[in-house]
């Protein structure tokens, strides 16, 4: 059954004001080519983009290619990491996925959901930040922000993050749904946050069912926006 014309209106109009609103957004973290992608999207679970963003050139000046990340000795590459937290986990993430992509794939990153999801480490939300980042092709990140939005806009009722990647993708053409994922994790991060938002302070507050959430007094409102994401 195809999406209610007047839901996907809605949804595409509220991008369209979030790309107006966030014309920069992009991937925070910072990467130049898909392996380096793929290990700084590991690295990012239960940290801050600038944290990753702070150990990465050590990190990739040591390791630059999933060859030499295989054959790390652990307890270097954890003293790298480490500031990054779970950093005994995410090495024994990173070493296994480097060992996969030699072994599997010549040491070079897949540039398919089926294969990415297949390696260590790997889920649907890490997988499609690597395609539509690296690789340029379309992918929904349904991250914290990205779910807490979609719900609060109304794009679907779903809490199972893949429920919400396939309601959500069904309201948009598929070309859009990279930059939709940027655009709500920016606005997430920024304005929409998950405890009081800044409903006062929100350009698509007109379209969002969940308007009154938080402050909706314009000076209130103004002083729970975020300048930057990279907190």
């Amino acid at each position: 059954m195809p999406p209610e014309t007047s839901l996907v209106r809605r949804a595409r109009k509220i991008d369209r004001v979030l790309a107006e609103t966030y014309p920069d957004a992009r991937s925070e973290l910072d990467f130049t080519n898909a392996f380096e992608m793929l290990v700084v999207t590991v690295l990012s679970a239960q940290t801050t983009d600038r944290r990753v963003n702070a150990v990465s050139p050590a990190l990739f000046a040591a390791y630059p290619d999933a060859s030499a990340m295989a054959s790390a000795e652990r307890e270097k590459l954890e003293q790298i990491i480490q500031p990054t937290g779970f950093f005994r986990a995410k090495t024994e993430s990173l070493l296994k996925l480097s060992q996969a992509l030699v072994e599997r794939y010549d040491g070079q990153v897949p540039a398919t959901l089926d294969d990415l999801v297949t390696l260590p480490g790997v889920g649907r939300k890490t997988a499609n930040v690597v395609l539509g980042n690296a690789f340029g092709l379309p992918g929904i990140t349904v991250d914290t922000h990205f779910g807490r939005l979609a719900r609060r806009f109304g794009w679907t009722e779903q809490t199972d993050a893949v429920k919400v990647e396939h309601e959500v993708g069904a309201l948009f053409s598929k070309k859009d749904w990279t930059m939709l994922s940027h655009h709500l994790i920016w606005h997430g991060r920024r304005v929409c946050h998950a405890r009081n938002p800044a409903c006062g302070a929100c350009t698509v507050a007109r379209w969002c069912p969940s308007y009154g959430e938080g402050p909706t007094d314009p000076v209130q409102a103004a002083k729970l926006v975020r300048t930057e994401g990279r907190a």
